[in-house]
């Protein structure tokens, strides 16, 4: 089977084309001009340049396709909302429609957890209604969610969305890079009390979940939650953190919504000064809120179960870590910060 894949460089796109290509699968990686293809193509990746945000550019990524995973998407970055909605939006779109043109089978979508909003102190199902945070990336993804749900009411495109939680594994500077370089540090804080639920989930955990999303008959047409429903709470996976990295467990704790709005003042502060910002909103929200979600319907509809303890996942990450993972060329860099190809058309 031949597949395309967006977001191929991320932690989540190198984690499932090494399973994919277990599989024997002919894999084909659409990449932006800016970025680093080496790695790509020393694995034998096809490798085809072009954007998302500018649709002229799609017809020779998704030609002869089969399945498509949606994994690209813009997040963790200071720019406008415009550019958020450029490329999580349009670009879910002009990708989509290309495939569809295109006599793609299958259309794995990539939305978020975060669509749902967080803090909501439940376990959250596909039921729930989208109430994204006032984010760029939580309401670009929503409004993804959305639309790709209205397009497959009427493409012949076998279409399925999944909203995964909060990954991390070997090669995540994103969010277990920057966790422990701060608790090497001994910088590490505790936002309210700590002993609220994170969402978050191991990355073959999801690589699972997309793999089911492509293969799996129950799977089209339907959105699902993909994480992990044993979830920790902040103070034990910030201990465990510190822990397997010689790091210092944090014992500071600062109060929620002082927290929070401090964060919104930063946020100002970095538009203004071009700068990013100490602290985000939506970090704030991510690590001091307590926010879960069902797996049931995953479980159910497509045998969706979760592998890897997430105590465990800490300490393969942390192995990554120690071996001086974060030191390695952290490639999705220069593509969160690239021009965007259909901002000029």
């Amino acid at each position: 089977m031949k597949v395309l894949i967006t977001g191929a460089t991320g932690l989540l796109g190198t984690h499932l084309i090494q399973e994919l290509q277990q599989r024997g699968e002919q894999i084909r990686a659409l990449v932006l001009p800016v970025e680093n293809a080496d790695r790509l193509v020393a694995q034998g990746v096809e490798v085809v340049r072009g954007d998302v945000t500018d649709k002229d550019s799609l017809p020779p990524a998704v030609r002869d396709i089969e399945v498509v995973f949606h994994l690209a998407g813009m997040m963790g970055v200071n720019r406008p909302f415009a550019d958020y909605h450029l490329v999580n939006v349009v670009g879910s779109e002009n990708l989509y429609l290309a495939a569809q043109a295109a006599g793609v089978r299958r259309f794995v979508h990539t939305s978020s957890h975060t669509v749902y909003g967080l803090g909501h102190g439940r376990f959250l199902t596909e039921k729930d209604r989208l109430l994204p945070d006032p984010d760029p990336y939580c309401l670009t993804k929503a409004e993804a969610d959305r639309l790709i749900r209205h397009l497959m009411l009427e493409s012949s495109i076998e279409t399925v969305i999944l909203r995964p939680g909060t990954f991390f594994g070997p090669g995540d500077h994103l969010h277990f890079g920057r966790i422990a370089q701060r608790m090497v540090r001994g910088k590490g804080v505790i936002i309210g009390r700590g002993d609220n639920a994170l969402p978050f989930c191991y990355v073959t955990d999801v690589v699972q979940g997309f793999l089911l999303a492509a293969y799996h008959k129950n799977a089209p047409g339907n959105a699902y939650n993909i994480s992990n429903d044993h979830p920790m709470t902040q103070q034990e996976l910030f201990n465990a953190v510190a822990d397997d990295v010689g790091g210092k467990r944090p014992t500071l704790h600062l109060p929620y919504w002082p927290t929070y709005y401090g964060a919104f003042m930063a946020e100002k502060l970095g538009q203004f000064t071009h700068t990013r910002p100490l602290v985000t909103r939506l970090a704030t929200m991510l690590f001091g809120s307590d926010t879960k979600h069902s797996i049931e319907k995953a479980r159910r509809e497509l045998g969706y179960e979760p592998e890897v303890d997430l105590r465990e996942g800490i300490r393969l990450t942390a192995a990554w870590y120690n071996a001086g993972g974060m030191e390695q060329s952290f490639v999705t860099q220069s593509s969160q910060y690239a021009p965007l190809g259909g901002a000029s058309k």
